[in-house]
């Protein structure tokens, strides 16, 4: 079934379906209601591959004394983004065309420090076993023409609710600290509508996206370099190493 009407138009109809009492206005509250629930599940859904991340990260720390999220961010797709989305798309709202045509809903990014840390996590994540990969971009190795890099997983994952178990769709977004200032900035500068010598700031942009992508990869060395001798080290004094293990806290 599907309505052509803003979602925002949609939430507050009881009193219309109460005035009224017509077909029309029943199943245009029965989406809505179901729409609301939908986006419980979404957000939900948010909530489990969030405590994966969290998981792998207290993981890392134990292990290895250092953590590979510098920071985790959620966000749920506003209704008027879905139906722009929807719009661009061609499609008329309905419940089934959000599930099965709109894939980044519910979404979550996570900012690492090195480019070594975005590939660790996104394997680490997608070889559990209820964790379905859907569909990855991989924006770092294949950058877009404008310069963003990123990498980009739609993931399907199971949410327990009290009656029903959902698979729910989740994209992760995750990319360096670099890559995330860089995509902040693009992003403000894409959505301002009159911006003097365009031309000339989009290729700015892009140079600046290159810039960073090699300082990544140089970071990303200096790094293989410090773990390199740090194992050395720990292996020269494992019984040491182990101990203070340890004392590390667990958060």
């Amino acid at each position: 079934m599907e309505i052509q009407a803003k979602v925002g138009d949609l939430i507050p109809l009881a009193p219309v379906a109460a005035q009224y009492n017509d077909e029309l206005a029943r199943r245009m509250l029965e989406t809505a209601v179901e729409y609301k629930e939908l986006r419980m599940m979404y957000a939900c859904a948010i909530k489990e591959v969030q405590t994966k991340f969290e998981v792998l990260n207290t993981e890392f720390n134990i292990l290895y004394k250092r953590n590979p999220i510098s920071s985790m961010s959620t966000r749920l797709k506003s209704s008027s983004s879905i139906i722009e989305k929807l719009h661009r798309k061609g499609l008329g709202f309905s419940l089934e065309n959000l599930e099965d045509r709109i894939q980044d809903i519910a979404g979550i990014r996570i900012i690492c420090s090195y480019v070594d840390d975005i590939y660790t996590l996104a394997e680490a994540l997608t070889s559990q076993d209820d964790i379905t990969l859907v569909e990855k971009k991989d924006y770092i190795a294949n950058p877009k023409p404008n310069g963003y890099r990123s990498l980009h997983l739609i993931i399907s994952v199971p949410v327990f609710f009290s009656q029903q178990k959902r698979e729910m769709k989740v994209e992760v977004q995750i990319r360096t600290i670099a890559m995330d200032f860089w995509a902040s900035l693009e992003h403000q500068i894409k959505y301002k509508r009159e911006i003097p010598d365009q031309e000339n700031i989009v290729a700015k942009l892009k140079a600046c996206a290159d810039d960073i992508a090699r300082i990544d990869r140089e970071m990303m060395d200096i790094h293989r370099q410090l773990e390199a001798s740090e194992n050395k080290e720990q292996e020269e004094d494992s019984l040491l190493s182990m101990l203070r293990k340890l004392d590390t806290p667990i958060s």
